[in-house]
C-alpha cells in the first residue's frame, strides 16, 4: 500500500513553472510525498510558449492536462476560462485523488484550483499569498488565500498580510519564493554564457550582446486592458533608438494580450528594428542568465521585483501591474511615458549595479515547502480555534 502523500500542483502558466520548479524537484524526491503535475490554462499552449515542452524536459511526468483557455484574452474569457478550469480540474482531482492541491500566486485561473479544491475537501496550499499590487490579481489572490489551508508566502510584509486576512498561524508560513531558489543557483554558476539566438530562435536580427544589453518584458495590466497597445507603443518608443541591443519577450495570456501583441507586431513591420530581437519564451533558468548580465530590465514582470532584486539587476518598472509589492533598491519606478522610460534607463546604465536583497527569500523555499507538505495535518475547514 503506498502511504505517500500525493501533491498535486496545478501550472497554469509559462511564470508559474519557474514560482514552482524547486519545489516540484524537492516534493519529486522528498521519500514521503508523491508528486502528481497537473498542466492547464496557457502552459499548454504553444503561442505562449508551450511552457509544458520544458516541465517535460526537466523531467516531471504529467499526470493530466487540461486545456480549458478561451480565445478573446478580454475579460469575458477570462471568467469563462476560470469556470471551464473548475468543471475540467473537479474531473482530475476526482480522478487523482491527491491528499493536498498546490495552487500558485494570482493568475485568474488559479481561482478555479482554489475553488474545484475547496468544494471537493480537498486541502489547499497557496504558495505567493498575501502579496498586493493593486489590479484584480489581488482579489484573485486574497481570494485565495481565504480558500486555502495552508499558505506558504514569499516575504515578510506578505506573511503579515495573510495574518492580518484572520488565517490561522499554525498554517502560514514564510518559506520565501521557489524562484529565488533558481535565481541563488544561477548567482553560484561560474559560465552563466549561452547564445539565445541559437538556442531559442525567436524573430528578428542578432544584435551582439557583448557590450550589453536591455530585457523587455511588459504584460497588458487587467484594469486598464483597453489601453494595453498604448501602453506597449510608448515602451516600444522608449527603446527603439537605444544605443543598446534590446531583447523583448511576448506577454502573458491576459485580457489585453491582443492589444499588446499587435502593438509589438505593427512596431516590428514599421520599424524592422536592427537591434531588437523578440522571444516567445526562455526556460526559467536561461531567462535569469540573461537578466544576470543585462544593463536592465525594462517593463512590468514580477521578475523584476523578486529575482532581479537577489540578482542586483536594475529594473525600470513601468505602471501599475506591480503597484504595492514590496521592493529591493533595484526598482525605479515610471509612467507609461516614452520620455521617462527612456530616462529611466540612461540613468540606470550610467550608476553601479545595486546589491543584492534578500526580501523574497535566501534560495531554501523549494525544500522548505516540500518538507511542510509532508507534516502539515490534513485539513480543509477553518472550524479550529485559534
Amino acid at each position: 500500500m503506498n502511504s505517500k502523500r500525493k501533491i498535486a500542483v496545478v501550472i497554469t502558466a509559462r511564470p508559474s513553472y519557474s514560482r514552482i520548479k524547486t519545489a516540484l524537484q524537492a516534493i519529486q524526491q522528498h521519500p514521503e510525498l508523491e508528486l502528481q503535475v497537473i498542466v492547464s490554462a496557457s502552459a499548454l499552449l504553444e503561442r505562449y510558449g508551450s511552457a509544458v515542452n520544458y516541465i517535460e524536459q526537466d523531467g516531471f511526468t504529467i499526470a493530466a492536462k487540461v486545456f480549458n483557455v478561451l480565445e478573446g484574452e478580454n475579460l469575458t474569457a477570462a471568467a469563462k476560462t476560470t469556470g471551464l478550469g473548475i468543471l475540467e480540474l473537479s474531473t482530475v482531482f476526482d480522478n487523482l485523488k491527491p491528499d493536498i492541491v498546490v495552487t500558485i500566486a494570482d493568475r485568474f485561473e488559479t481561482m478555479a484550483t482554489a475553488i474545484a479544491a475547496s468544494y471537493m475537501n480537498i486541502p489547499l496550499a497557496h504558495v505567493q499569498g498575501g502579496e498586493v499590487t493593486g489590479n484584480i490579481d489581488e482579489k484573485v489572490r486574497h481570494a485565495i488565500t481565504k480558500l486555502s489551508d495552508y499558505h506558504f508566502v514569499a516575504s515578510a510584509g506578505a506573511y503579515e498580510r495573510v495574518m492580518k486576512l484572520g488565517e490561522n498561524p499554525k498554517f502560514v508560513f514564510n518559506t520565501g519564493c521557489p524562484s529565488i531558489d533558481l535565481a541563488a543557483e544561477v548567482l553560484k554558476q561560474t559560465n552563466t554564457a549561452f547564445d539565445p539566438y541559437k538556442k531559442y530562435g525567436g524573430v528578428g536580427n542578432h544584435p551582439n550582446l557583448s557590450n550589453g544589453y536591455v530585457v523587455v518584458m511588459q504584460h497588458p495590466v487587467t484594469n486598464e486592458y483597453k489601453e494595453s497597445r498604448k501602453h506597449i507603443e510608448e515602451t516600444l518608443e522608449a527603446v527603439k533608438d537605444l544605443s543598446k541591443p534590446v531583447l523583448w519577450f511576448w506577454p502573458n495570456v491576459d485580457a489585453g494580450a491582443d492589444g499588446t501583441s499587435n502593438g509589438i507586431r505593427a512596431f516590428r513591420e514599421h520599424h524592422q528594428p536592427k537591434h531588437m530581437h523578440f522571444f516567445k519564451n526562455m526556460e526559467g533558468e536561461d531567462f535569469l542568465r540573461l537578466l544576470l548580465k543585462a544593463d536592465c530590465l525594462v517593463g512590468n514582470s514580477s521578475v523584476g521585483i523578486r529575482e532581479c532584486a537577489y540578482l542586483g539587476v536594475p529594473v525600470v518598472n513601468i505602471g501599475t501591474r506591480q503597484h504595492k509589492r514590496e521592493r529591493g533598491n533595484n526598482v525605479v519606478d515610471v509612467d507609461y511615458n516614452a520620455a521617462k522610460i527612456k530616462n529611466a534607463i540612461a540613468s540606470i546604465q550610467q550608476n553601479p549595479k545595486p546589491h543584492s536583497s534578500l526580501i523574497y527569500g535566501n534560495g531554501n523555499a523549494g525544500k522548505t515547502i516540500a518538507d511542510l507538505l509532508a507534516t502539515v495535518p490534513l485539513l480543509f475547514h477553518k472550524t479550529i480555534e485559534y
